[in-house]
């Protein structure tokens, strides 16, 4: 991606994502704009890893407003599958001979330098070389894997619904037992055939492999916001959301600035 730093390696690297399916075509109310999808579903790009980092989905929401101020809710998850593309495969390692190559031009020392290195058997630029070389990607021995999104695209806010949606159909393409039904089934239910719940009333109905369960707000309650409070928190910490709850009463402007 562009500003990235060259001297990380390439498995540290982003590159860029694109959109590779989306359905239905079109939505009359939500028409799609697929670089804002697909900068909110992976705003670091795509990612690179080997067997030996952490795999673990993760899954977080987003929302799209558009000039009338008039909103839509996303929520991704994002995954990592095995890159079967030798060509891929063959082009990380391309891009670490690269990397290597540069990295010991530059970090080279002088003669007279390498002298007192070796002599003394305590030398920066090898323990850094080193350090470099641990995140590496060999095709002959390392598996490479590659980030994916699947992403739901909504009206109303119903986090954990959709979550639990996202989270069963990635069961199913990664189960090796099929599901009970055919996949695209699952997908055209929630998209055709589960009524939004009306205000005030839950709506119970059947994902891929359990129920899924989702309550809007009647008119008289609190507009819907379906996010643990338990979370801001554990983010913010007790201190600063005493301190950003103060700052809303007394209406300062408050700017989160995060990454």
């Amino acid at each position: 991606l562009a500003g990235e730093n060259f001297e990380q390696t390439p498995l540290r690297r982003t590159f860029k994502s694109k959109v590779l399916a989306r359905y239905p075509e079109n939505v009359e109310w939500n028409p799609f704009d697929q670089d804002a999808v697909g900068m909110l579903c992976m705003p670091k790009g795509l990612a690179f890893k080997t067997q030996a980092d952490s795999r673990e989905p993760q899954f977080h929401s987003f929302i799209i407003t558009r000039e009338d101020g008039s909103r839509t809710f996303g929520f991704s998850l994002t995954f990592f599958e095995e890159v079967t593309s030798k060509q891929i495969c063959s082009a990380m390692q391309t891009l670490y001979h690269m990397h290597n190559a540069e990295y010991d031009i530059l970090h080279t020392p002088p003669t007279n330098e390498k002298d007192s290195c070796s002599s003394t058997g305590d030398c920066n630029g090898t323990s850094v070389s080193k350090l470099q070389r641990f995140n590496s990607y060999d095709i002959s021995r390392d598996t490479l894997y590659v980030s994916k999104c699947i992403c739901l695209i909504t009206p109303m806010s119903f986090m954990k619904a959709c979550k639990k949606v996202l989270e069963q159909l990635h069961q199913a393409v990664t189960s090796p037992q099929p599901p009970p039904l055919p996949l695209e089934s699952y997908i055209y239910n929630i998209l055709y055939e589960v009524p939004l719940p009306p205000a005030g009333r839950s709506l119970k109905f059947s994902g891929v492999y359990g129920p899924i369960i989702c309550q809007r707000p009647s008119t008289s309650e609190l507009p819907l916001f379906d996010f643990p409070v338990k979370e801001v928190f554990e983010l913010l910490g007790v201190e600063n959301v005493v301190q950003l709850f103060t700052c809303a009463l007394l209406e300062f402007q408050i700017l989160l600035y995060s990454q």
